[in-house]
Parts: structure tokens; sequence; C-alpha cells
């Protein structure tokens, strides 16, 4: 899929937290659906929350909105306590529910209408800020068709208009592409990045989609059986739980067999490369492995010098993007183990 361009941001402090978490822990009896998390979101990023269902994502939106208590910890969204202002927090947090439910005799339209009156918004401004939130999403033409009418795709489209209308700083979304078509998947997470990048929003969204996570994430948290296991950048949690070594992919065109023996010599012979593995089939790229993975930039440019002492002709170079799917599987066998 492809990413959405992320935005250019500076480096986070604590005064951008929109949400943070401190032992947050919730019991249903015997059973801990979140224990102990320890969590921080900032201003202008995109947060994933990734896990399979029953992991606990849920639960914790749940808490910090106001809608569920805390068995212990504290929370704090946009400095407010969610348990004990429930009411502020919600005038600045706009939600996306995993079913969104709308009036369907309405147009999408009306239903932002009853939105913005829930939220006391004056008429003259709740029109203004409807028909700014349809063009962001996308729904002006759609806009006074009944709601019965549009496709999984246009509800959820319409779900973010109806988080939007109060003008939040923050929104929460639960699952936000589940049952959607790929064209649809990909128009949402556009809208997502385009949000964070023009309003300056956080958003922080929950999912079990590994590839859709990665793919318009700033930052992503794993969620195993109630526990934050990890939380980072993807490249920050491929560090934390891969085995330490990075991977190259090396294009090259080499005609004859000595030519493959050539670049396979030069390949192998720099300092921190630990394998070289030839394509399986000619036009693939090979497979340059770097320990520490710390050493890949260096290794990269080395790789350079080297294809022109050695005139082999270089047609591409590039670090392999670590697979968000071999570090979940890593991260949740690790804490289990």
């Amino acid at each position: 899929m492809r990413r959405a361009k992320p935005a250019v941001r500076r480096a986070a402090t604590d005064d951008d937290a929109v949400i943070r978490t401190r032992r947050l822990t919730k019991r249903y009896g015997t059973l801990t659906a979140v224990d102990n998390l320890d969590l921080v979101v900032h201003r202008g990023e995109i947060f994933g929350l990734l896990g399979q269902n029953g992991a606990g994502k849920t639960t914790t939106i749940l808490m910090l909105l106001g809608l569920t208590e805390p068995s212990s910890g504290e929370a704090r969204v946009m400095g407010l306590d969610p348990e004990r202002e429930p009411r502020l927090v919600k005038r600045r947090v706009g939600y996306l529910p995993d079913a969104v439910g709308f009036y369907g005799g309405l147009s999408g339209r009306q239903n932002l209408r009853y939105t913005a009156n829930l939220n006391g918004l004056r008429r003259d401004v709740a029109e203004h800020a409807i028909a700014d939130v349809l063009e962001q999403v996308g729904l002006t033409d759609r806009a006074d068709d009944r709601v019965d009418t549009y496709s999984r795709g246009m509800r959820q489209r319409l779900g973010i208009a109806d988080a939007l209308v109060k003008t939040p700083d923050l929104l929460i979304l639960d699952e936000p592409t589940t049952a959607i078509d790929p064209l649809g998947v990909v128009e949402i997470l556009e809208l997502l990045r385009r949000l964070v990048n023009e309003r300056g929003l956080a958003i922080m969204l929950s999912s079990h989609l590994l590839t859709q996570v990665q793919s318009v994430c700033d930052r992503i948290g794993i969620f195993a059986a109630g526990r934050l296991v990890g939380q980072g950048t993807v490249d920050e949690l491929a560090a934390t739980f891969g085995d330490g070594t990075a991977t190259i992919e090396v294009g090259l065109e080499l005609p004859t067999p000595a030519d493959r023996s050539r670049a396979q010599a030069a390949l192998g012979s720099l300092s921190g490369v630990t394998e070289v593995n030839p394509p399986a089939k000619d036009g693939d790229p090979w497979q340059v492995v770097v320990r520490p993975a710390s050493g890949e930039g260096r290794v990269r440019q080395e790789i350079l010098v080297v294809a022109v002492d050695q005139s082999l002709r270089l047609t591409t170079l590039r670090p392999v993007v670590p697979s968000l799917d071999d570090i979940y599987r890593l991260a949740v066998t690790r804490t289990a183990a």
C-alpha cells in the first residue's frame, strides 16, 4: 500500500503530549484488560495502537474518553482527567467508534447538524463547520443524499466528518478501515494524513491491520494481552525486537558468471557485512546483511565506492524497510516467553 507522506515534525516535547497515561489499568473481575499502561501521544502525529481483537485497545480508548473508569493508574487527555472531567474531554476530542451509527433516513448534512446541535454550536458556526468538514472528507457532492444510500467507505468518511464538526484537537479512531474496500482504505488513510498536515491534529487509531498501520502511522504501540509491549517508529521497534541486523538491497547488472563472483567477493569484503545473498533469479536484487544494524548507512556508502572501483554496474541501492508483520510476531512471541 502506498504510504501517505508524513509531515515534517519538530522534535516532540512533554508540552506536545495530548495523551499521557501512567500505569493505567482496567480489570473486569479476574481479567486484566489493560495492564499498567504507560503511553504518550504527541500533537501533530498519527499514533497507531496495534493488536489483535481483545488485546485491550478499545478498553484503553474508553478509559481515555471517560466512558469507563480505570481500576488504577491515571490518564490525561489534553491535560484533563477523563475520569473526573469526561464532558470537557469530549469537547476537545473527536471519536469514531468501530461501528458508526447514523440516521439512515436523514442526509449526511442533516446528521452533522444533529451532532453540531448536541455539541452546542451556534447555527451559523455549525453551517460553516459542516460545509468545511464535508469538503475535507470529500462528501460535498453527496451531502444532501440519504445516509442509507452511502457505501461503507462513505459512512466512515461521514463518521470522520462527524468527529471533526466540533473542531477537536485530538481524533480517536477505533478500527476506522474495517470492512472497507482497498480503494476506500487508501482514501481514508490519505485523509487522515491530510488532516494532520493541514489542521495540526493528533490522531490515535486502533487497528489489527498491520499493513495499514505501517502505511500511515508516525509511531506505533504494540498491544498484547492487555500490555503495551513496545512503542516507537517502525525503525525503533525493529531495533528493539529485531536480531540486530539490517538488510540492504543491491541491484546489479552482471552479465557473466565471473562478474557475479567478483560482485559477491567485493560485497562480502566490506566491514560489517555478514551475508551476501545472490538473487534467486536474474533481475532481482542482491541481499546484503549488515551487523550491527547501525552500520547500514556506512555500508551503503561503501557499496557505492566498491561498485565504482570494481566496475560493477549498480542499478539500485536501498535499505529493506522492516516488515511490521515480522516485528509484531517477534514482539508478541518474545513477551509471551
